[in-house]
């Protein structure tokens, strides 16, 4: 990947979603349990890359055992939640077997977050970073300007000055 030496920041066009999953072998010594649901994980994010229009702009994964976690971004909750819950994917038959073989008998963790993010209601910044997170699943510009600041990138320092002059 090709470093860009300069401050970058991401923008996005409207609302999005950040969700955040993973899994956590509990129970290392019991392979047959826990590597059945990360290799279900590497299935649906291929499908997912294989078809843009079910709403993944991004996902990468990260592993730090026992924990594996992937961050992903969405066009909409609409989208993660049809993906979730259709029968003819690859998420609901690992959901139904991981319900039947794992369950809650404490061998292998599961979890995730959602954030539902409204359109400018975020920052970033990148430097001497190839493009990275928000700025694949968006695109990234130069943090030059407006955007040369965290407050800028916001849009809350002209909420600051007016609040000051009160």
């Amino acid at each position: 990947m090709t470093i860009i030496a300069d401050r970058m920041t991401a923008e996005i066009e409207g609302d999005f979603v950040v969700f955040l999953i993973g899994m956590r072998i509990n129970r290392w010594w019991k392979p047959w349990r826990w590597l059945p649901v990360g290799m279900a994980m590497g299935r649906m994010l291929a499908e997912l890359g294989r078809t843009p229009a079910m709403g993944l702009l991004h996902a990468r994964s990260y592993l730090g055992l026992p924990d594996v976690m992937v961050v992903q971004y969405w066009r909409s909750f609409a989208d993660l939640h049809a993906y979730a819950h259709a029968s003819s994917l690859e998420h609901r038959p690992a959901w139904t077997a991981f319900n039947r073989v794992v369950g809650s008998n404490g061998d292998v963790g599961i979890w995730h977050e959602t954030f539902l993010v409204t359109a400018g209601q975020y920052e970033s910044l990148y430097n001497n970073m190839p493009p990275f997170g928000l700025g694949i699943a968006g695109g990234l510009v130069t943090a030059r300007g407006r955007r040369s600041s965290a407050k800028g990138r916001l849009g809350v320092e002209a909420a600051d000055q007016s609040s000051s002059a009160l």
